[in-house]
């Protein structure tokens, strides 16, 4: 072996304590990635660029439809108390004082306990059976929500939604991360979460509709059973179409899913291994980007319960009537929306700019926040524009889920990383609906500086992120510059430690994409 090679192998090797290694005839079965005979099928095949683009297209049609859809249904799932909320919800369960803050924090700590048990399902078991499955349950509880008629009974329902909920964020950035290479992510994951824009809107006509029943059941309940039956249909539509790995696509020909997998392995991450590795959970603990992409969490979600849960209380305190309330929250979704695609858009066409859309964003929201803590009472359209500027959060929390789909590696690490995320999420949800006190309404001015706060926390964060992952991509280049290694032979043995599921902190051929 010579120098140069000697040199590589070093720098790609993991770290003496971790038990992978890259020989892979002498490698266990449990590091080896689940596709790693297609990807070595890869090898001898030669991939035709018009074949690759039209694998994607495939992919694309299969895929991101559902998750689209889907997600758009659990954003108006979890979010339909707000909109019943000015349809008798609350005389309807007998609220009282705080309690209809408490739902809001109620759904998160369902979500909370769930993140690790989900973690484990999607890691061990068909990931497109478990979000269908997950889908229809959840739908059935929102069904039963028109039957609680307390708070320790809407609270319970609540509870059981966020434990189900809980699978849909995670396994959607595991989606990303299976099925398309790390330039590709931002535009597709915006996709769908974009659709968080449209659900403001289209909840706010379902809301605007609902208005206008006058016979049957109380207004209130029709807002559940609308949203719960349309997730069951989805959900059976997700066991029956929604792939798991480009090994079993059926939806593909054997030669397009050598393709799927040789696409994906470029992001030097490996596609999907179900053995959880001890060491790589202990690195998750110890990497500082975990942590930060934890505070960049609380930091986003603090300020979140006025964008969904207390929207139409929100707008209502701005002297609208009840019908109003609903149509006006549809400026704040299209807004959302445009700034999603076009942040998701422009992150695909340019790389390295994933953190300087979140940087953009978060700085509109804090002069959105800043809006609505500085003006007086009686400006009430200066304080509709601010609370619609809060609605470009969505880009900022969006593009940090890419930083765990695309910068981290090894698949339990990868799946643990986004579980103390969506605890930091959880965490800032519990938090948000609190400080809208009941003592203060309608001004609700504790509320609106909490979430100044948060967004200038976040932004602080990203900035912290933004430095360390730079700085690491650049000591990796001199790295491997004074080594005197050639580029393709790092991305060549970087793909291979990705494939045996190294982590990106032992995997010294991964570079970070900023």
């Amino acid at each position: 072996m010579g120098a140069n090679e000697a040199s590589l192998e070093d720098k790609i090797a993991p770290a003496p304590a971790s038990p992978e290694y890259l020989n892979s005839s002498s490698a266990d079965s449990a590091s080896l990635d689940d596709e790693y005979q297609l990807y070595k099928r890869s090898d001898v095949e030669d991939t035709d660029h018009v074949e690759a683009k039209k694998v994607l297209r495939k992919i694309d049609r299969r895929v991101i439809p559902i998750l689209t859809l889907i997600y758009m249904m659990q954003y108006l799932d979890k979010n339909g108390i707000n909109y019943a909320s000015v349809y008798g919800l609350q005389k309807g369960t007998h609220l009282q004082g705080q309690d209809y803050s408490w739902l809001g924090s109620i759904f998160y700590f369902g979500y909370l306990w769930a993140q690790y048990p989900a973690g484990y399902f999607l890691q061990r078991f068909r990931i497109g059976k478990v979000i269908g499955a997950t889908t229809i349950a959840w739908g059935i509880i929102l069904i039963t929500t028109p039957a609680c008629k307390s708070f320790a009974g809407i609270a319970v329902n609540r509870f059981l939604l966020g434990s189900f909920e809980a699978v849909v964020n995670p396994g959607f950035v595991l989606i990303m991360s299976i099925w398309y290479t790390a330039a590709e992510q931002p535009l597709r994951l915006e996709s769908y979460y974009c659709t968080n824009g449209v659900a403001t809107m289209f909840g706010g006509l379902i809301g605007y509709a609902v208005g206008h029943i006058t016979t049957g059941l109380p207004r209130w309940m029709y807002v559940f059973l609308i949203f719960g039956s349309i997730s069951i249909a989805l959900g059976i539509v997700a066991l029956l179409f929604l792939p798991d790995l480009p090994s079993t696509a059926r939806f593909l020909s054997d030669p397009e899913k050598v393709i799927a997998a040789k696409r994906v392995s470029a992001n030097r991450q490996g596609i999907k291994n179900r053995h959880f590795k001890k060491y790589q959970m202990w690195q998750t603990v110890r990497d500082p980007k975990t942590w930060i992409l934890f505070v960049m969490a609380v930091g986003a979600q603090v300020p979140n319960s006025a964008l969904t849960q207390f929207t139409s209380i929100v707008i209502k305190s701005f002297n609208v009537d009840t019908l109003g309330t609903q149509y006006l929250q549809i400026p704040g979704g299209a807004v959302q929306f445009l700034a999603l695609l076009g942040g998701g858009f422009i992150c695909s066409k340019y790389p390295n700019t994933r953190c300087i859309a979140m940087i953009t964003a978060n700085t509109i929201c804090i002069i959105g926040s800043g809006l609505l803590v500085g003006l007086p009472n009686s400006n009430k359209w200066g304080r509709l524009v601010g609370l619609w500027l809060c609605y470009f959060q969505g880009l900022g929390f969006s593009m940090s889920l890419t930083m765990v789909s695309s910068n981290i590696a090894g698949y339990t690490k990868k799946q643990l990383t986004g579980a103390i995320l969506f605890t930091g999420y959880c965490v800032g949800n519990i938090i948000g609906p609190q400080t809208f006190k009941d003592s203060e309404k309608p001004g609700y001015h504790s509320a609106y500086v909490a979430m100044m706060v948060g967004y200038i926390i976040k932004l602080l964060a990203i900035i912290v992120l933004y430095i360390y992952m730079y700085l690491v991509n650049k000591k990796r280049d001199r790295e491997a510059a004074a080594a005197g290694t050639v580029e393709a032979e790092i991305e060549k043995a970087a793909i291979e430690s990705g494939m045996h599921d190294i982590t990106e902190l032992d995997n010294k051929g991964f570079r970070y994409t900023l």
